[in-house]
């Protein structure tokens, strides 16, 4: 009977001594997830050599193409391989293209470069579905073959997300044209595009790579076709695969603005 109290107590000691143990060992938290490196999708580097690309120049406007802008552009700057021209109308802000433009530009050899521009904040995913649905609806309306590149116009002063670029992408990508996203994609600038793009191409490598990229960086300033930049040098290259460099904006003659684009773009123009 003693040897059982004593072997009673011998557990009772390790019980306690075991239970104290576990309360005072420190709680195991899980580690916060890290935040994602700013890194380039991998569809979507760079070329090595900038310098070598094959670029072809042209312009795009808020303003109707008739016979006097044409004029005024060819004789002020060169011929544009292509113009860039909005889908329908905004009051205030743009012209849509009209029949007549678009007979003129092709009948001069010009290709067209659609831009949609109806919404002024490019937040949530819901939005960026919206917004599609409504490009796609006013592309076919005018006829826009398939395989076009349609681009959102993200201009500096909107708010915009991730969910916003995924939801467009998505969007469009189930439509018979090809999603594409114009902005300021400039680090040092105001606008929000470069880092929420940057995350949207992180969670979404796949989808990244089949967004066209049109970026606004404006250092270099309006020049003529035969002065535009030698060199394919848009900031936004160091991080993704820029198709088109609008790298100047607000020229005094003709109301354009100039772009250098990537030759093996043009396939996806109008």
């Amino acid at each position: 009977m003693i040897r059982n109290r004593k072997l009673w107590a011998c557990l009772v000691v390790l019980l306690l001594a075991a239970l104290f143990a576990a309360c005072s060992r420190p709680a195991v938290t899980e580690p916060a997830p890290a935040e994602p490196p700013m890194e380039t999708p991998a569809a979507r580097v760079a070329p090595e050599s900038p310098e070598s690309l094959d670029t072809v120049w042209g312009i795009d406007t808020a303003s109707l193409v008739d016979d006097g802008l044409y004029a005024c552009v060819r004789e002020s700057f060169g011929e544009p391989a292509f113009v860039g021209r909005y889908l329908e109308t905004k009051e205030g802000v743009s012209y849509g293209i009209a029949p007549e433009e678009v007979k003129l530009l092709h009948g001069q050899g010009i290709k067209i470069l659609p831009i949609y521009n109806h919404f002024t904040d490019a937040t949530t995913y819901d939005r960026g579905v919206a917004e599609a649905e409504q490009a796609i609806e006013m592309a076919g309306e005018l006829g826009i073959p398939e395989g076009a590149a349609i681009f959102a116009d993200v201009e500096p002063t909107y708010p915009v997300d991730a969910e916003f670029i995924r939801g467009w992408t998505e969007t469009m990508l189930d439509s018979p044209y090809v999603p594409g996203m114009y902005a300021v994609f400039v680090e040092a600038s105001d606008s929000e595009a470069l880092s929420s793009y940057l995350s949207f191409a992180w969670q979404h490598q796949a989808l990244a790579s089949k967004l066209a990229v049109w970026t606004s960086d404006v250092e270099v300033g309006i020049t003529t076709k035969a002065n535009a930049p030698k060199a394919y040098k848009p900031e936004a290259e160091a991080v993704t695969t820029v198709d088109i460099w609008q790298y100047g904006i607000d020229a005094e003659t003709c109301n354009i603005d100039t772009n250098l684009m990537r030759s093996d773009f043009l396939k996806y123009l109008w």
